[in-house]
């Protein structure tokens, strides 16, 4: 409670007159004193402008040592304290590569190196971590970003945000009640070929638009997996955590020293098939072009041949279609338009006419990088400054993959009320919105 200035009692306190000495000196001990008091006794996930965020990894795959690279080289106020893996080896691997990234570095000022665990609650156990980036498998992130808030750090969840639309639910109302600053890792919204692509779109250069077509991978299926003995290095319990106990299996989890990407992605019980991986990046520029941010489509139409893994149609209150296929140009998003298409991608930016493309950009402008997605979040937590891919974004993206999931493996129309974020009159589809985790 703050002190009434009326109060007579305060108001009959002494005028005391320092001299400059005692002033100086007086202030030295308040700022000192200040200087030592522990972050969180400031309040939970504070970081004073002068010090840089303390970051824990979750989860020490491949994605974490891009992440670690991107933290390291494209941000200049966060430093990486821990990590947590329930591999040894990549335990080790992470915080060798770490080490060797700031012994490249200099001035590192009081940064007291990497600890890693294999039991990630212990980072949200430290009151020196500020905020950590969740790289597990798709069925840990909810669990993991939901633990972290409500242990008071922000977080940053890789893509996509969740496996089950509940999650995401579950997640929007926990940055609600928590206040944290939670960044979904779409960093292709800080490229400035989908930043320009989506200006072109929102601004009326293509017309009207009547159709968007998305080009992502397949719907995900059963566990279909061999058993292979299980490594000595790996707490496959954990692993699993809350997804059924499976087989073991190194194209699921492989060791670091294995050059391939892991294949926990395509089964529903850990992941969303391609169609979810690549999905949160492609629907999700979708969804940014036609301004859906916060909302998604109403109708999701699958096709007749319930054996086919593209063509599911999906149509947005105003009429506007969206449709998951293959237009002959790898993973990518077209809009087409009453005036115009537009065709984006990683590796291109056209328009048909090109002349729709020329008028917008100008020769100096650079379009390989109009943003830092990671300073972009460190920025937030320091500043309050607008995120790029909030968790609401992050979760509509998600749930337009979900949905897609749902409707592939039941074969029929589903209507959804994105405000509710309900199916209308389908007992089935709404209970799919979340499923039961085991325990571990």
């Amino acid at each position: 409670m703050k002190p009434d200035r009326n109060n007579s009692k305060s108001n009959s306190r002494p005028k005391v007159q320092l001299s400059r000495r005692a002033f100086i000196s007086k202030t030295a001990l308040i700022a000192s004193a200040i200087s030592i008091v522990p972050r969180h006794v400031l309040g939970r996930g504070f970081v004073p402008p002068s010090d840089k965020v303390n970051l824990g990894y979750i989860g020490l795959g491949k994605q974490s040592i891009t992440l670690s690279n991107a933290f390291m080289v494209h941000t200049d106020q966060a430093q990486i304290v821990a990590g947590s893996d329930v591999w040894t080896t990549k335990n080790n691997w992470f915080k060798a590569h770490v080490s060797s990234l700031y012994a490249e570095k200099r001035n590192q000022g009081n940064y007291k190196g990497i600890t890693t665990t294999g039991n990630y609650l212990e980072i949200l156990e430290r009151d020196d971590i500020d905020a950590v980036i969740v790289a597990t498998p798709d069925h840990w992130h909810a669990i993991q970003a939901i633990g972290a808030m409500k242990a008071g750090k922000h977080v940053y969840c890789e893509k996509p945000l969740t496996l089950k639309i509940q999650e995401g639910i579950d997640m929007v109302e926990t940055v609600k009640k928590t206040g944290k600053v939670l960044q979904t890792g779409s960093m292709q919204r800080s490229w400035a070929t989908f930043q320009k692509a989506t200006e072109i779109v929102q601004n009326g250069h293509l017309g009207e638009i009547k159709k968007v077509l998305v080009n992502v991978g397949d719907p995900a299926v059963p566990f279909n997996m061999p058993s292979e003995p299980v490594p000595a290095e790996v707490d496959w319990n954990q692993w699993c955590g809350p997804a059924p106990l499976l087989p073991y299996n190194q194209r699921l989890s492989p060791p670091e020293s294995k050059a391939f990407f892991p294949d926990w992605r395509l089964f529903n019980e850990t992941g969303g098939g391609i169609l979810t991986d690549w999905g949160a990046h492609m629907f999700d520029i979708a969804q940014w072009g036609l301004g859906m941010d916060r909302s998604g489509p109403v109708k999701f139409v699958p096709p007749a041949d319930k054996n086919a893994v593209r063509g599911m149609r999906m149509f947005y209150e105003n009429g506007i279609e969206m449709i998951h296929e293959d237009f002959g140009r790898g993973w990518g998003v077209r809009f087409i338009g009453s005036k115009g298409n537009l065709d984006i991608s990683r590796s291109y930016l056209e328009t048909d006419p090109p002349s729709i493309l020329k008028s917008q950009t100008s020769k100096k402008e650079d379009m390989k990088s109009r943003g830092n997605h990671y300073q972009n979040w460190i920025d937030a937590i320091k500043n309050e400054t607008p995120l790029i891919a909030d968790v609401e974004i992050g979760h509509r993206s998600a749930t337009v993959g979900n949905i897609c999931n749902i409707a592939y493996q039941l074969g029929r129309t589903l209507e959804w009320d994105p405000s509710k974020e309900k199916f209308i009159g389908d007992k089935e589809a709404n209970k799919m919105k979340s499923r039961k985790n085991r325990k571990y």
